[in-house]
């Protein structure tokens, strides 16, 4: 059970860097198209996104705090 949760592991860092990534460049290019078209009032496409990401991150950081704990209460 504990390769699996080591693997299971890996995966979800791998999205959390994943999720990261794509929300630093949704945030990049959000920032470009305001500085660009003066003033915005509402949520662009972008601007969705980087939110969109950065709730998986969250999503993807817990799930892997519960696989550590799920580990440490395993190997004990």
């Amino acid at each position: 059970m504990t390769p699996l949760l080591v693997i299971l592991l890996v995966i979800l860092c791998a999205l959390v860097v994943f999720s990261l990534v794509r929300g630093i460049v949704a945030f990049l290019k959000s920032t470009k198209i305001d500085l660009q078209s003066g003033q915005q009032t509402d949520a662009t496409d972008m601007q969705l996104l980087q939110n969109k990401m950065m709730f998986n991150r969250i999503k993807y950081q817990a799930l892997a705090v519960v696989v550590v704990a799920v580990l440490l209460a395993v190997a004990q």
